[in-house]
């Protein structure tokens, strides 16, 4: 990892209609636009969604991280998230976001150490760190038994 502090820097370009041209130096452009709730078309991808998507996959790497310095066997993590946008104080604003962790785990990993290291991904995720809204955890662990 690189020293403290890291800089991202992203561009946004538009004209008066259509879709948002985001782009990152040396990351594939991507085309954002109002979700439906915005009256915008809603099959692009959208400020709300990418914070949302931000949550799901800083999770994801953290846990990835924090388990193989940990030295978890683990097979597959699904990370379902979800935010609520609402008025408050008359300033819309997302209000709370739920994250649904989903673990596959060989039979031989500790269960309990599992849970405790997606705790602890929640905890330190750098992206629900940096927002004011509540975040929630909901995990699962499943052990899976090897093919035959």
């Amino acid at each position: 990892m690189q020293q403290f502090p890291h800089h991202y820097t992203i561009s946004a370009t538009a004209s008066r209609e259509g879709d948002v041209a985001l782009d990152g130096n040396r990351l594939p452009q991507l085309a954002s636009a109002p979700p439906a709730e915005f009256d915008g078309p809603g099959d692009r991808w959208s400020p709300e969604t990418l914070v949302v998507a931000a949550v799901a996959d800083c999770f994801v790497l953290t846990f990835r991280a924090i388990a193989k310095l940990s030295r978890l066997s683990w097979t597959t993590l699904t990370c379902e998230a979800s935010g609520t946008v609402d008025r408050v104080d008359r300033v819309t604003q997302f209000t709370a976001f739920s994250v649904r962790a989903s673990l596959e785990v060989p039979e031989s990993t500790n269960e309990e150490q599992a849970k405790r290291l997606l705790a602890r991904a929640e905890q330190t995720c750098l992206i629900t760190n940096s927002l004011k809204a509540t975040c929630r955890l909901d995990t699962e662990v499943r052990v899976v038994q090897p093919a035959r």
